[in-house]
């Protein structure tokens, strides 16, 4: 049960740690980039809820779509504050 905890937790802690970084301007590009990357591994899981919804009844099938539209404003969002506009040298 413990391991099974630590996954669950691992992403969320990444989050948090790049949204952190995302806070000091020499960590911000890093940061960004890495929460592309992590927002990039968790979408497998969005598309299966979604695919798959009565394994999760808890949530309607309009929030599971909703997610996946959210998911690309995160995804134009992570990947522009990678860039130099955001990043001055």
């Amino acid at each position: 049960m413990a391991l099974g905890h630590f996954f669950m937790a691992f992403p969320t802690d990444f989050f948090f740690y790049g949204a952190l970084g995302l806070l000091i301007s020499k960590l911000r590009k890093i940061a960004a980039l890495g929460l592309l990357a992590l927002l990039i591994a968790v979408y497998p899981a969005n598309i299966y809820m979604a695919l798959y919804p009565e394994a999760f009844p808890q949530y309607s099938i309009n929030l599971l779509y909703f997610r996946l539209f959210l998911q690309f404003i995160a995804f134009y969002w992570a990947y522009s504050l990678s860039t130099a506009r955001f990043n001055p040298q």
